[in-house]
């Protein structure tokens, strides 16, 4: 073992070495010391490790103990052993002249000649706007000076940056654009999140760079999409925000929106406007598509888009998205679903001439309880009956309570029902029977959303040319039901019951039924009679009640939609006939199809329901002034 006293192998300096040579051996005589120490003190502490595991096993320890004092050992040559490794640091000044004094010793020429800076070329035009508007928006605090940041981040992503140069606005195909249908995503089927694609038309969801959309975009080629809830464009796979004015139109064939001013002025409009496609039409006599069986749908919201009250009321949204119904209610689809329709059915700036009803029959399949469907035929009227009531209630209407539903079609009448006393009975059970309290006549006042009225029985015979005749009524003859003195018979299945009614109050928009099905033990039989009525002015005031008369000072009204069926009930179809309000025009659809007819052929057809409108230009005193003028001028 050495004394500690370091050895000095190297000869001492002479004057003539540099002072710079001396100092290095210095430093590495000092650090051969400090090694050699570090050295002795680990053989040292080696020798009392070994004199304490003697002591342990002497001393006769617990196996805890022992491992416990193995595990101590252990972490301290572990730190002996990175201390050993660790070689000593060097401030930057040592080793730049270290460095120095090397490249010396080679014989190195260093060259010191400073780098020639080239001269920086001279901007653009486009270059120094494109500067000048960074500059204005970094002025402004709208642009953000990370611009190193890939396009795909999710930062950048949702900062949304918008941009007003979009190079792919012209690949935009308006012809294929339809948002008539569900929008959910045509690969995930999800609802949430989902783009429509400006090129082709499809649904996809998402825009991040693992969404179907941005897949989308890369395999196809298409750029520009439209997210379906928020109305915003964006450029995929770049990821930003498209604002163009030109875009504005498909925003509104997404959503139409409508301000005051256009609804009032939507009557009054006598000219036809041109769609996308070059083809002119006026705004609510458009086509609804027949999906497969949904005709009998499609002429009920014809009928009642017709209504006027009921059409403003749905053209703004506002007046029924903020009604509140309990969590996980069916029923808050309905009134979203056709206000929908509704605002689509009256788009003065449509991309083509029909709209698809997809969403609002999903909505009735799903309301209904899978009982209307778009696949199979049904009764119009039972449907017309279903959506009324299933609109009164989801709106938030009761019997007491009113929603625009009963504002529209609610009226009030009197019935007076007793009890048919058995032909059977003998002279005394009639007696006592007549004077019971069941058998008395008995008065009770309802209100109604229609009136139905009934048609006499079709000719079970052939005449003598071997022809059926179809027999032919008059409007008014039907309307005698409710004139308070005619009685009907209808049975029950235990008694028969005598009824007549008579108005108390007419509604602002009344629908007539003639009830043409009738269900035998085998199948549904229609009755062919065929109605004749005035399109205009039909009075109703002898069907109200005296003590009535004087609050109703309106009793005429004017045909608004006519239902029609054709052929029987399984394989019939149906059509819709309506006026347009601001050319006075008759129109029939069908499904697609549209086209104009006279005024003089919609009594030749086998009306199913129809709505007519009360006319508020004339009292009924006023007309009958009118009417007695030319008598006396004569």
């Amino acid at each position: 073992m050495s004394d500690g006293t370091p050895r000095n192998d190297h000869r001492s300096p002479t004057p003539e070495e540099p002072v710079e040579r001396r100092r290095s051996i210095q430093e590495d005589t000092e650090k051969t010391t400090e090694k050699r120490s570090r050295n002795e003190e680990a053989d040292d502490r080696d020798r009392r490790r070994s004199k304490d595991d003697k002591r342990v096993e002497r001393n006769g320890r617990s196996g805890e103990s022992h491992r416990t004092h193995d595990r101590e050992r252990k972490k301290r040559d572990r730190s002996r052993s990175r201390s050993r490794s660790r070689s000593p640091k060097r401030s930057k000044r040592d080793r730049k002249e270290e460095k120095t004094d090397q490249d010396a010793e080679d014989g190195e020429i260093r060259d010191t000649t400073p780098p020639v800076v080239e001269k920086p070329r001279e901007m653009t035009a486009r270059e120094l706007e494109r500067q000048r508007i960074i500059a204005e928006e970094l002025k402004n605090g709208q642009h953000d000076e990370d611009g190193e940041e890939p396009v795909w981040s999710m930062k950048k992503a949702q900062a949304e940056k918008k941009s007003r140069t979009c190079p792919y606005l012209d690949t935009i195909d308006r012809s294929v654009l339809d948002f008539d249908f569900e929008k959910q995503c045509s690969v995930s089927l999800s609802h949430q999140n989902v783009y429509a694609c400006m090129v082709c038309g499809k649904y996809f969801q998402g825009r991040g760079t693992n969404t179907h959309a941005y897949t989308h975009a890369l395999e196809t080629d298409h750029h520009v999409f439209l997210n379906l809830q928020t109305l915003k464009f964006y450029c995929l796979p770049d990821n930003y925000e498209v604002v163009d004015p030109s875009l504005e139109d498909i925003k509104y064939v997404l959503k139409p929106t409508y301000t005051k001013e256009m609804i009032a002025s939507i009557d009054k409009q006598a000219r036809m406007v041109r769609a996308y496609d070059d083809s002119t039409y006026f705004p609510g006599v458009v086509g609804l598509n027949n999906i497969k069986a949904n005709d009998y749908c499609n002429v009920i919201l014809h009928a009642l888009s017709a209504v006027r009250p009921l059409r403003n009321w749905f053209l703004k949204e506002s007046n029924y998205l903020a009604i509140k119904r309990p969590p996980g209610d069916k029923l808050t689809l309905l009134p979203q679903r056709f206000g929908e329709l509704i605002r689509k059915l009256w788009n003065p700036r449509a991309l083509r001439t029909h709209v698809s009803p997809h969403e609002m029959l999903q909505a009735v399949v799903v309301c209904s309880n899978k009982k209307y469907q778009f696949i199979k035929q049904n009764d119009a009227y039972d449907f017309m009956l279903f959506l009324l009531t299933t609109l009164h209630t989801a709106l938030n209407g009761s019997e007491k309570r009113e929603s625009i539903i009963s504002k529209t079609f609610r009226g009030k009448m009197r019935e007076y029902s007793r009890k048919v006393i058995p032909a059977e009975d003998t002279d005394e059970e009639k007696y006592m029977k007549m004077r019971m309290p069941d058998y008395q006549e008995r008065v009770s006042e309802k209100p109604f959303l229609f009136l139905t009225l009934d048609l006499p029985a079709a000719p079970l015979y052939r005449d003598v040319q071997l022809q059926n005749i179809i027999p032919q009524v008059p409007l008014s003859t039907l309307l005698e039901k409710f004139n308070g003195k005619t009685e009907k018979e209808y049975r029950t299945y235990n008694d028969n019951i005598m009824k007549r009614y008579e108005l108390l109050k007419l509604p602002e928009f009344l629908i007539i039924s003639y009830k043409r099905f009738q269900k035998n033990q085998w199948f549904v039989e229609k009755n062919p009679t065929i109605v004749n009525f005035p399109i205009v002015n039909v009075d109703l005031y002898e069907c109200l009640a005296e003590d009535a008369r004087a609050d109703n000072k309106y009793t005429t009204y004017d045909l608004v939609a006519n239902v029609v069926h054709e052929g029987t009930f399984e394989t019939g179809n149906y059509r819709i006939q309506i006026v347009h309000q601001g050319s006075g025009k008759w129109y029939e659809l069908e499904d697609l199809h549209v086209k104009d007819m006279l005024p003089q052929m919609i009594v030749l057809a086998e009306s199913y329901i129809q709505i007519w409108r009360l006319n508020k230009e004339k009292t009924r005193d006023e007309r009958g002034e009118d009417d007695e003028e030319p008598m006396e001028s004569s």
